[in-house]
């Protein structure tokens, strides 16, 4: 039985490579690359994907790959498209390849830099939310209420997640939109689109980690569908200021079943589960809104 898909069949990333098991990061970087095709070239900064590239020439990916400092990837990208079009290559797609502690936090100003001089490149922060390579330290992308080794308290992050979202949507920029592992087609067709439009474009990835979210290996899809499903986590674009919801969902699961499956969560009370689900209500609110 031919079972129709719209994800191309071709792979761009290798087997063998150095992701601990069911990482989330690896599953976005796969259909990102399905999306993206031959023609790019990754700029990525100290995240975990320095190691899970591996060493040069023995890339896990089958495009080529400039690492960068910390705070640069968005002026390293730049200056790379620069290049490139110097040469006379308007073709391939240069792509920054970045985690949450990357974006939202020590590359935020390079970001805001290219994105309000509107370069031509593809960001993409994979937001496991929280500093996983370096021991599952907070960023600005945790989650309020999550523990992690430096908000190790009884109520765990007393900071809400930082609004990324709307500070790049503050910069004008004609593309930004956000995908997870757990719906596939969604996710290459939103790269797909993202790769054909022009100026800088924006793209963030909900990334389960098994080690940072305490969970098990084999839940990493289950937890993206269920971010989605909870409205923990929407799917949308915004294109050229206009937003859309990718996915409306009118009956949606209670948050608990999202948060229970992870034992960063472990401590929450009842209380504080019922606290998030009205924020997750109230974020919804105001898509429904917008859509």
């Amino acid at each position: 039985m031919t079972i129709k898909t719209s994800i191309p069949e071709s792979e761009l990333l290798s087997a063998g490579h150095l992701a601990c098991q069911g990482c989330g990061a690896t599953l976005a970087m796969r259909y990102a690359l399905k999306g993206l095709g031959k023609e790019t070239v990754l700029v990525t900064p100290a995240c975990c994907w320095t190691i899970l590239a591996g060493p040069a020439p023995r890339l896990s990916v089958g495009v080529p790959l400039l690492h960068c400092p910390f705070a640069t990837a968005a002026a390293t990208a730049s200056g790379l498209k620069a290049g490139l079009v110097a040469k006379g290559d308007e073709k391939t797609q240069v792509v920054v390849w970045a985690g949450d502690g990357g974006t939202f936090d020590i590359g935020l100003q390079a970001l805001s830099g290219a994105a309000d001089r509107n370069e031509d490149i593809l960001y993409v922060c994979y937001d496991n939310e929280a500093y996983m390579n370096t021991g599952i330290q907070r960023s600005g992308g945790t989650p309020q209420k999550a523990w992690t080794m430096t908000t190790q308290g009884k109520g765990g992050s007393e900071r809400p997640k930082k609004d990324l979202d709307s500070i790049l949507e503050a910069h004008h920029i004609p593309y930004i939109a956000t995908v997870t592992p757990g719906y596939p087609e969604d996710m290459v067709r939103k790269f797909k689109k993202a790769r054909g439009i022009k100026g800088f474009r924006f793209i963030r990835v909900l990334s389960p980690c098994p080690p940072g979210w305490k969970h098990d290996s084999s839940d990493t899809v289950d937890l993206s569908k269920l971010a989605v499903q909870t409205g923990s986590f929407a799917l949308y674009e915004i294109e050229d200021g206009a937003f859309r919801l990718s996915m409306k969902t009118p009956k949606r699961k209670a948050v608990g079943e999202y948060l229970k499956r992870q034992g960063r969560f472990r401590h929450l009370t009842e209380k504080d589960i019922v606290e998030m689900q009205e924020v997750v209500d109230a974020a919804w609110k105001r898509y429904e809104s917008r859509s």
